[in-house]
């Protein structure tokens, strides 16, 4: 017999646990590889295809995902995370009903931070994972989590619905009931439970909801609980303890493994109360930094080169490689979306004037500069190497909606764009600091038909080069165009204010609040009945939802 024929394709603490057993199996690093890449539907023909259909096509690359060894590496935690978590919780044994009367105590006591009953063998480990934003944090954890079902139906030895994950965004202002909140509403949406209106009324307390949240983890045995933008700890009034000593207590107590995702502004709040966590760091936090221009760059970038949808296709060269790196700096966000906003910025200019469709160093500098204006403070704090600067910059979200932005303008340009740049544009090996006068003299004629007269119309061509350098006539018109619909802003006149006194507050209108809080006083109201009553504001979702 061959001696492969006798490795096991599990190991003897999983085989004999229902909850582990119901998982997809283990998969070796290239099977992983294929199984997390989103390749883009791609074929060489439509290179082929009209200007406006080729556009189209490029948006396909914003959900291209190459996986690299950071993103494997993720796999392989999570996979061990999630299973050695299960050992602990083996519904075939006493510990498992253990577990279960544990959480009725802390109902009962209506905390969890009371000593367990009943001992029980933690196997649960957590871990952080941080980074700068753009590297694709977000982006890896929900291509491994689409590999794992989320729910699974059990009805032997006991009957339930397995939560294999559970992810939740962190609340923005930090709160522990929010959280909570958030929790039972994911649960009742995901498995059509009640839980929200049975334990999130709004005359229980924080710690009575979280007992219940300990609780309700049990006994759908959750796998692991993702917690997404975990820097909004950051800003929260009420500081960051409440929601990590709890996080804290489903790791070491309950036996949930938790997973916390967040920037490299969460790193200080992480250091400081995570690190109590007895195996907060049992797998060892992951830091993923921007990319080094190494072999792994290459790697991506080659991969990602291949998707050109311009006419002629250009291949790779080791300049062309150091600009998009130079650009980029390493976060691989910007890297495909400045390579999305190149291909449509020469696609773009081919469409009103005849030429070669190639992709050059000088074009990508040019559209980085242009394109990429909203990261430029961000890249700049990379290149400077500031860590403490690039705690500002959390989010890329306002570089998304500027580069669909920048294709809805390119894809559905008004027809006098379109004569603007009729045989106005330079051919991209040009020097940027040559302004070709075709440009001028078509923007001229454009605000001419305008309606424009010649001086004023010279006047906004002139600000527009001071403002656009490289003199592009999609991006000077944009700028004219805001110019001409701009409307002053007006300083608001403010009206006398009449001095209100206890003999003509009566007088005010019904929806004033100095009248209601007047009333409310009278009659010996709280002013926040009062204002629920004459429904200024609104009341709370929960006492609605009780």
């Amino acid at each position: 017999m061959n001696d492969l024929d006798s490795i096991p394709i599990t190991l003897p603490e999983y085989a004999n646990n229902p909850f582990i057993i119901a998982l997809p199996p283990l998969l070796s690093k290239l099977e992983q590889l294929e199984a997390l890449a989103v390749k883009p539907m791609y074929g060489a023909k439509e290179r082929l295809y009209p200007a406006h259909l080729r556009k189209h096509c490029l948006l396909r690359l914003g959900r291209y995902f190459e996986p690299l060894e950071r993103q494997l590496q993720l796999a392989e935690r999570f996979g061990i995370l999630l299973r050695q978590g299960y050992v602990g919780r083996n519904p075939n044994t006493p510990s498992y009903i253990h577990r279960l009367q544990n959480g009725v105590d802390t109902i009962n006591a209506k905390s969890v931070y009371i000593e367990a009953r009943q001992p029980i063998v933690n196997t649960a480990n957590s871990f952080a994972l941080v980074g700068c934003s753009g590297n694709g944090k977000s982006t890896a954890i929900e291509q491994i989590l689409i590999q794992h079902p989320q729910c699974i139906q059990h009805t032997s030895p006991v009957s339930l619905i397995q939560i294999v994950w559970l992810k939740l965004e962190c609340p923005s202002q930090g709160s522990t009931r929010q959280l909570c909140i958030n929790f039972f509403s994911t649960i009742d949406r995901l498995i059509g439970t009640n839980y929200l209106a049975q334990y999130g009324k709004a005359k229980n307390g924080v710690d009575v909801m979280m007992a219940h949240m300990a609780h309700v983890a049990n006994l759908h045995a959750i796998g692991v609980l993702i917690i997404d933008e975990i820097q909004h700890l950051r800003t929260s009034k009420i500081g960051s303890e409440g929601i990590l000593n709890f996080l804290v207590t489903l790791v070491n107590s309950i036996g949930i493994p938790v997973i916390l995702i967040g920037t490299l502004s969460a790193i200080p709040i992480l250091q400081t109360n995570f690190r109590q966590a007895r195996r907060a760091s049992g797998l060892g936090s992951l830091t993923w930094d921007a990319m080094p221009n190494n072999k792994s760059w290459s790697y991506f970038i080659n991969k990602m080169w291949a998707y050109q949808w311009t006419r002629d296709f250009t291949p790779m060269t080791t300049e062309i490689e150091l600009v998009l790196y130079e650009e980029s700096q390493g976060i691989i966000d910007i890297a495909v979306k400045l390579f999305m906003l190149t291909q449509l910025r020469i696609i773009s200019i081919r469409e009103v004037k005849e030429g070669s469709e190639v992709i050059t160093p000088a074009l990508i500098h040019r559209v980085a500069r242009e394109d990429l204006r909203i990261v430029q403070p961000m890249l700049n704090a990379l290149r400077a190497g500031d860590k403490k600067a690039l705690e500002k910059y959390d989010d890329l979200k306002p570089l998304q909606d500027y580069v669909v932005e920048v294709f809805n303008s390119a894809t559905y340009q008004p027809e006098v764009v379109t004569q603007a740049v009729e045989s106005s544009t330079s051919h991209p090996n040009e020097s940027d600091d040559a302004v070709p006068t075709d440009s001028l003299s078509s923007l001229r004629t454009a605000l001419f038909t305008l309606n424009i007269s010649s001086d004023i119309a010279e006047v906004l061509v002139q600000e527009a080069l001071i403002k656009i350098p490289s003199a592009d006539p999609l991006l000077m018109m944009s700028f004219i165009s805001e110019k001409l619909t701009s409307v002053p802003k007006t300083k608001p006149t403010k009206s006398p204010l009449t001095k209100v006194t206890e003999d003509n507050v009566l007088q005010l209108p019904d929806k004033d609040l100095r009248k209601i809080l007047a009333v409310a006083k009278t009659n010996g109201m709280s002013a926040y009945d009062a204002l629920i009553g004459a429904e200024v504001i609104k009341r709370p979702m929960l006492d609605i939802a009780a």
